[in-house]
């Protein structure tokens, strides 16, 4: 399966909103990874309702939707009438976990689970067959340029472990600090899709910078 590539939404330049998301609609990217942030469950507010319904009007590309929220379960049925094609919640914040799955996967959209950098990947042994895509956080969650934990390679390799070990055919997302410098090798320790932010939009060139990711892991 081809590598893929998620510029993150949370890095654009929010007074030329459309111009960044038909950039990567043109690009070799593949996702729009788009994150939601309340202020409560990470120190951050983000964008809301409104912004993701001006983002998705004219992405052409899958939405992947990163709830960094306290109560994700409120607002699953909304974000699926918004076009979220993947619904990803933190496992910090979730009480019941298994059921708030089932109910993204009931409303239509493919589900996601974060893990924040101290959680161990084996709280996820239980429902990791249930999971299209597990999103492990290579740095602390809430704000974007930030520099990349290195303990997440190792994450990353216990992941892929449990995920074969379970005949599992869960994606593994990489979100945090990723580079020209260390997307190889989060590929080779078997990373799926890389969340790019700062990296992408606040260099050059977006375009040749996608292409360039895209050609390293691919």
């Amino acid at each position: 399966m081809k590598k893929l590539v998620a510029p993150s939404i949370l890095a654009a330049d929010f007074g030329n909103l459309q111009r960044d998301v038909e950039m990567v609609n043109n690009s070799d990217a593949d996702w729009f990874h788009i994150d939601i942030m309340d202020g409560v469950f990470v120190p951050n507010i983000s964008f809301g309702i409104p912004v993701l319904k001006s983002i998705t009007k004219h992405a052409n590309k899958t939405i992947d939707v990163h709830l960094m929220i306290v109560d994700p379960d409120r607002y699953i049925q909304t974000f699926a009438d918004l076009g979220a094609d993947i619904l990803t919640v933190h496992y910090e914040a979730c009480t019941h976990l298994h059921r708030t799955i089932q109910a993204i996967k009931a409303a239509g959209m493919k589900a996601g689970v974060a893990l924040n950098p101290h959680t161990p990947i084996a709280v996820l042994e239980d429902i990791i067959k249930d999971l299209d895509v597990v999103c492990i956080m290579s740095v602390n969650p809430g704000f974007g340029g930030q520099s990349f934990i290195e303990n997440t390679y190792k994450k990353i390799q216990q992941l892929k472990n449990l995920i074969e070990f379970s005949e599992a055919s869960t994606l593994i997302e990489i979100d945090g600090g990723v580079t020209d410098q260390n997307a190889n090798k989060l590929i080779e320790v078997g990373a799926d899709v890389l969340v790019a932010g700062s990296f992408v939009f606040k260099s050059n060139n977006p375009t040749d910078t996608i292409e360039n990711l895209k050609n390293i892991i691919n």
